[in-house]
């Protein structure tokens, strides 16, 4: 099965900014005056350059064979069987192959984590009010203290990080079950360059070129 982890935030400022550039290219396509367009081209092709490379591209895939990490310039893809462990700082960081392989999304950055500390602590207000306006807390039950205890401080950074522990513990099983068949040779921990990432930054540094030659 197939996880895709991202930042929600940064996604969606992406996608905003990649609407507005593409409305100010349309106009000024209608309304080219020469070197000033082109200026202006080019400071918008480096800022959508940034936002894709930087906001866009990056993400944290699960697949069935190991876990992809999509860094704003390049794919690292580490094999299940050679995650040695994984942990959280302000990054998901992943040992493998005796190499430390860094997350750029999901981040858990200290004030989310400071928000879920404040958001587990017992007797916060989720209060109703009653018959006579007086706020009523409604006395959680075991099963949901248990999930609220279970959360308490948590990130969305440390829960890819258990969904990592927990898959390739799960490779391990089952590779331990099918050790003596033909299971078929490890891969290696892989990187390579991206070539979206280089085809933007082409594409921006050309908008740069072009405005320099042209005032």
């Amino acid at each position: 099965m197939k996880q895709v982890y991202r930042s929600r935030v940064a996604q969606v400022l992406g996608w905003v900014w990649v609407v507005f550039a593409t409305v100010m290219a349309v106009d000024l396509v209608l309304r080219f005056n020469g070197a000033p367009s082109l200026i202006a081209a080019a400071v918008l092709g480096v800022l959508t350059a940034m936002i894709v490379v930087t906001s866009l591209r990056p993400a944290t895939v699960l697949t069935e064979d190991g876990v992809l990490v999509r860094n704003p310039f390049r794919d690292t893809f580490v094999p299940w069987a050679s995650v040695a462990g994984v942990k959280v700082s302000h990054a998901i960081q992943i040992d493998a192959d005796g190499q430390t392989v860094r997350c750029w999304t999901p981040q858990s950055s200290a004030r989310e984590r400071v928000s879920a500390l404040r958001r587990s602590e017992p007797g916060r207000p989720t209060s109703t009010r009653g018959s006579r306006g007086m706020p009523i807390t409604p006395k959680a039950t075991s099963a949901e203290q248990a999930a609220v205890d279970a959360m308490a401080g948590r990130t969305h950074a440390d829960y890819v990080a258990d969904q990592l522990t927990e898959r390739a513990e799960q490779a391990r099983r089952k590779a331990a079950l099918t050790e003596g068949s033909d299971a078929g040779e490890a891969q290696p921990v892989r990187t390579t360059w991206s070539a979206l990432a280089g085809a933007v930054c082409l594409a921006a540094a050309v908008l740069v070129v072009v405005a320099v030659v042209a005032s």
